[in-house]
C-alpha cells in the first residue's frame, strides 16, 4: 500500500502503517522523533509497536547525530537464512532427534560454548580476518574490558526472547535454515553504557524524551559510540554465521550429501551511513532492515507462522527500509496473561517446538499477522519466497 503521512513537528512521519491502529505510546514516541533538530526524516514500518527508548519499527535519518537508544540494546540483531538442496520427503517423520540435535549445538537462553568455538572447524566461515575482530575488543570501552572471555564463549549462542533457530519448508518443500539472534551479552553492555553516557550530555538535557539522547557529530562521545557500535554490529553479524555454520554441520552429519546455497543474512538494529537527496545522514534502523533495490531480506512472523525472503525495491521514501517482523500486538506480559499453555500446543500444531509456559510470551497470536505486514509493504519489497517452519528452536 501506499504510505500515509502523520504530522510531525520538523519532518512528516511517513507511515506504512495505518495510525488508527498504532497505539498512543508508540504514536508520541514518533512525534518526539520528529522534534529532535538534528532530524532529516522519519519512516515508520508497518510492525511498528512501542519501545524501550524508541519505537520498534522506526527508520530515523538524522544530520550529524544518532540516537543510541533509537538503535537498541541489541546492537545489530538481525536474521540469517539458507537454501539447501534438501527437499521435505529426506526427512524423518519424526523431527524430535534433529531438533535435539540442533540444540546440542547451539547453546540458547543464558547458556553458553563452554570453549570458544573455533570457526576454522565450522562450515562455510572465513577466518582470515578474525584476529583483527578480536583485537577491536581491546579498544572497546573500559565498563565492557572483562568481558573477553564471556563474549568469546557467546559467539555461535542464540540467546532468548523473540530469538530463534528454525528448520522450515519453501512452498516447492525444499528446506532452508533460518536464524534471529544479535550481539548478546557485550552488545547489550555496550548500548547501556553509551545510553547512559548520551543522557549525561548538556545538549540533551531539554529534550521532549531524554530517551532520545544523541551523541554529536566531531565529538569524542560520538567517536567513541561509532567505535563500540560498529564492532558490537560486527559481533552480531559473526554471532550468526557461526551459528549458521554450526546449523549447517548438523544437517551434514544427518545428510551428507546437503548442499548450501549462499547465506542470506541482513541486521535490523543498527546505524548506517547513507545519503538522500545529496544529504548525507546516519540511519538509524530498529526493528528495519535495509531494502535498497534488489537487495535481499528476511522478514519473520513467529513461531509458527512463517518467513518471507524478500528483495528490496529500493523506495527512498522509505529511506531504502522495510519491516523487520511481523511486530509485536501485545506486550509479553499481557501475552502470559491472556494465553495459557494449551493455547500454546494448539497454536504451533505441526511444529516441532518448545510448548511450555516458558515461552508463552512468544506465542503466536502476540504477534501481527505477518501476510497483513508483507502485504502493507508491497512498495517497498517484493516477496521471493515463502517459508514455513517445521522445527523451531526457542531459549
Amino acid at each position: 500500500m501506499p504510505h500515509t503521512e502523520a504530522p510531525g513537528v520538523r519532518v512528516p512521519i511517513r507511515m506504512w502503517a495505518d495510525p488508527a491502529t498504532v497505539e498512543q505510546a508508540a504514536m508520541d514516541q514518533l512525534r518526539n522523533v520528529t522534534m529532535l533538530p538534528w532530524v532529516h526524516g522519519l519512516a515508520v514500518m508497518p510492525d511498528v509497536h512501542y519501545g524501550k527508548g524508541a519505537t520498534v519499527g522506526s527508520v530515523i535519518a538524522m544530520r550529524d547525530a544518532v540516537s543510541p537508544s533509537a538503535v537498541g540494546v541489541d546492537i545489530g540483531c538481525g536474521m540469517t537464512a539458507v537454501k539447501t538442496s534438501l527437499r521435505a520427503e529426506d526427512l524423518p517423520d519424526d523431527l524430535g532427534r534433529l531438533r535435539s540435535s540442533l540444540e546440542k549445538a547451539i547453546p540458547v537462553g543464558f547458556h553458553m560454548h563452554d570453549t570458544p568455538v573455533d570457526p576454522r572447524r565450522v562450515h562455510g566461515l572465513a577466518t582470515s580476518d578474525w584476529g583483527r575482530f578480536w583485537e577491536g575488543f581491546e579498544t572497546l570501552a573500559p565498563a565492557v574490558r572483562g568481558r573477553r572471555e564471556r563474549a568469546a564463549k557467546q559467539i555461535g549462542t542464540l540467546g532468548g526472547g523473540n530469538h530463534f533457530l528454525e528448520i522450515c519448508l519453501d512452498d516447492d518443500a525444499t528446506v532452508w535454515a533460518v536464524l534471529h539472534s544479535g550481539s548478546r551479552n557485550i552488545g547489550k553492555e555496550l548500548a547501556e553504557y553509551h545510553i547512559e553516557q548520551a543522557r549525561r550530555l548538556p545538549h540533551n538535557q531539554d529534550l521532549p524524551d531524554r530517551d532520545l539522547a544523541v551523541f554529536i557529530a566531531g565529538t569524542p562521545q560520538m567517536q567513541a559510540y561509532r567505535r563500540d557500535l560498529f564492532w558490537a554490529q560486527d559481533y552480531a553479524r559473526r554471532n550468526r554465521d557461526v551459528m549458521m555454520g554450526l546449523t549447517c554441520d548438523v544437517l551434514r552429519r544427518s545428510f551428507p550429501r546437503v548442499r548450501f546455497d549462499e547465506w542470506i543474512s541482513c541486521h535490523h538494529n543498527y546505524v548506517a551511513e547513507e545519503t538522500y537527496e545529496g544529504v548525507d545522514v546516519l540511519v538509524t534502523r530498529k526493528g528495519a532492515i535495509r531494502a535498497g533495490r534488489g537487495e535481499l531480506g528476511i522478514i519473520p512472523g513467529s513461531m509458527a507462522t512463517g518467513t518471507y525472503i524478500v528483495r528490496g525495491l529500493g523506495n527512498p521514501l522509505s529511506f531504502n527500509s522495510a519491516s523487520h517482523g511481523a511486530g509485536r500486538r501485545m506486550s509479553r506480559n499481557k501475552a502470559k496473561k491472556t494465553f495459557t499453555q494449551a493455547d500454546l500446543i494448539e497454536q504451533t500444531k505441526g511444529v516441532e517446538c518448545r510448548k511450555d509456559v516458558g515461552v508463552l510470551d512468544e506465542i503466536p497470536a502476540a504477534y501481527k499477522d505477518i501476510n497483513e505486514v508483507i502485504s502493507a509493504q508491497s512498495d517497498l519489497v517484493e516477496v521471493v519466497a515463502h517459508l514455513r517452519q517445521i522445527i523451531c528452536v526457542k531459549g
